[in-house]
């Protein structure tokens, strides 16, 4: 009997309860995404990697564009998980606590680069779910934070301010994504480095649009 014969999928739902048959879905999600990305993302793929019925993701998610939207907001948290880390470890300092909410915008990136695309790139996710927008305003509000502590400005109510947010917005997201697409590799070759040697390029690039 295979694995996705009616018998198989009923016997692997089984494995589930209700209340971790929706983890389990994006995790298959996720590894459908990274492994092949977006454009023929189905839900009856990710039903057949988590070995259950054709059914189960509509159940959970609606439809494939719900399963997108979940796994996108989730997406922020990690990214806020990954960014708290490195906070953790830096100088409290707001400038040091800026750069290392940067550097693990960069981490997160690289360590997940489909779910990063999903996240901020893709036309799938629905921004307007009420989860995926509380995620995302998290996200943006750590960086609109250490930029208000920096600048001594309200970036809500400072124009000025504002801007400098999406200065450091700029530069972190398009350092991202020029490390994702190999092109800063072939200028510097990051990955043929120690990690501290990184961080310390990488930390020198990100301090150049923050205003002194």
């Amino acid at each position: 009997m295979t694995a996705s014969s009616p018998s198989a999928s009923r016997a692997a739902s089984k494995r589930y309860h209700h209340g971790d048959l929706g983890p389990a879905l994006l995790k298959a999600a996720e590894e459908e995404l990274a492994e092949n990305g977006t454009e023929s993302f189905s839900l009856r793929a990710v039903a057949k990697r988590a070995g259950v019925s054709h059914g189960a993701p509509a159940h959970h998610f609606g439809d494939a564009k719900g399963l997108l939207t979940a796994l996108a907001a989730i997406g922020y948290d990690r990214l806020i998980a990954v960014q708290e880390a490195r906070q953790a470890t830096a100088a409290p300092d707001k400038t040091s606590q800026l750069i290392a909410i940067g550097l693990g915008y960069v981490d997160f990136g690289i360590a997940n680069p489909a779910l990063f695309r999903l996240m901020f790139s893709s036309e799938k996710p629905d921004r307007s779910d009420e989860a995926f927008a509380a995620s995302s305003l998290a996200a943006f509000g750590k960086l609109v934070e250490l930029v208000q502590a920096e600048v001594g400005a309200d970036p809500y109510s400072d124009a000025a301010a504002m801007k400098d947010v999406v200065a450091s917005w700029a530069m972190v997201h398009g350092l991202a994504d020029l490390i994702l697409s190999g092109r800063i590799e072939r200028l510097m070759g990051l990955s043929q480095l120690p990690q501290d040697e990184t961080d310390a390029i990488l930390t020198d690039i990100l301090l150049r649009p923050i205003p002194r």
